[in-house]
């Protein structure tokens, strides 16, 4: 997708009518992709020192703030997230599987003394675990070039898989020449790319996620930190990766997750992409300041639980007269702070709705409205099958719809 040029970088005053709905755009209607709100909150974000920025909302998928967003970086080890993506789906489809013993190949020799490395040796047994865990805790080069030729049969046939999953996943000013971010003037992306990747990880591959949280891990008796330093400085932060080259600057996608003020059941998450720091504590304390700002600046409001019956349709020919109507899984917005009760729904349904239907078909839609506009917009679905009815039941109907149309 594209960002908001202007992003949420500057403030300008506005009523907080006209500031509601120019804030929420949701992305339940988009769900490869995230929704840039395109409003200002009622304080504007923190400066900071990254080249580039983007502050998610992943809870809601929207932007919440950015700057030069879709300006072209390098991003350093930061790619060991499509890495691990790709990983990660390999795993969850059993492609491959976490005590599967792995020899690494003499690829693993070209991994310079200078680079992260978790000391794998080339021809030497070692199980996808350690691997795994050995790219994303210890960020080794050397175990992404084994996890590659694994997953991929070869390094370049792998990063073939990682182009073409970003085009897939709306990752549109991004391209790969490498399993481990190596400057190379071919291998670029976008701080907004990698914030579209980093929220599809998390929501694809939950099982997996949390081993971004891990904060040291130990191969061949050489133990290493976790370099995400923002795990040990709040409670609230799992993962997700850090990255610095030369050319890149220090860069660090991190993430928290804290309960939703107000819904008990429910909690919140954020996404900060810093890219181009100048040193390494900036990296880590612009992060932070912005995760702070987005829980301070905006509310994130539960429009609808999954499952949860919003109408009863009349539904003709089939064989139950009316069918419960939802959404299929939670719904949020994330407004400005304080705005939340200014949303209300609209449900609007299709004119007919004649058996048979399937769950989770979609049979109206819901508008959440500000100040008489459209801010947001959800699928309503069906939330059981309702078969058709019999052959009397059919007639019947047929003779009420035959009536209501003369009628009208």
């Amino acid at each position: 997708m594209r960002f908001s040029p202007s992003g949420l970088s500057s403030f300008v005053p506005e009523t907080s009518q006209r500031a509601l709905h120019r804030a929420v755009t949701v992305a339940v209607v988009l769900p490869a992709a995230l929704a840039a709100a395109s409003a200002f909150a009622q304080v504007p974000p923190p400066d900071v020192t990254a080249r580039s920025w983007v502050l998610v909302d992943a809870t809601s998928n929207q932007v919440l703030a950015s700057g030069n967003a879709d300006e072209r970086v390098e991003p350093a080890s930061l790619t060991k997230l499509m890495t691990a993506y790709l990983v990660f789906d390999a795993l969850k489809s059993k492609k491959i599987n976490m005590d599967q013993t792995v020899m690494p190949s003499e690829a693993v020799r070209r991994v310079r003394t200078d680079e992260s490395r978790m000391f794998v040796e080339a021809n030497k047994p070692v199980t996808v675990h350690d691997l795994v865990y050995g790219m994303i805790v210890q960020s080794g080069n050397d175990a992404a070039i084994a996890l590659a030729e694994l997953v991929g049969g070869s390094e370049s046939n792998f990063v073939a898989l990682m182009n073409s999953t970003a085009t897939k996943i709306g990752m549109k000013n991004t391209r790969f020449a490498d399993v481990n971010g190596m400057p190379d003037p071919q291998h670029y992306t976008t701080a907004g790319d990698l914030a579209v990747l980093s929220t599809r990880l998390i929501r694809d591959f939950p099982d997996y996620y949390n081993i971004f949280s891990v904060r040291d891990f130990t191969y061949n008796k050489i133990k290493q930190p976790n370099r995400n330093r923002l795990l040990w400085i709040d409670p609230s932060v799992d993962g997700l990766k850090t990255g610095h080259t030369k050319g890149a600057g220090y860069c660090l996608i991190a993430t928290s997750k804290r309960p939703l003020a107000g819904t008990p059941d429910a909690s919140r998450r954020l996404v900060a992409v810093m890219m181009g720091e100048p040193k390494e504590h900036n990296r880590v304390q612009d992060s932070l300041k912005m995760l702070n700002y987005g829980y301070s600046a905006y509310d994130a409001v539960r429009l609808y639980k999954a499952g949860q019956v919003i109408e009863s349709p009349r539904v003709y020919k089939g064989a139950a007269n009316n069918v419960q109507a939802g959404v299929e899984s939670d719904q949020y917005i994330t407004v400005p702070k304080g705005m939340g009760d200014k949303v209300k729904p609209s449900v609007t349904r299709n004119a007919l709705i004649v058996a048979p239907i399937k769950k989770g078909q979609q049979i109206g839609t819901v508008r959440m409205m500000a100040d008489g506009k459209e801010v947001a917009q959800i699928p309503l679905v069906a939330l059981q099958d309702v078969p058709e009815a019999g052959m009397v039941g059919r007639l019947w109907d047929s003779a009420l719809l035959w009536w209501d149309k003369r009628k009208s």
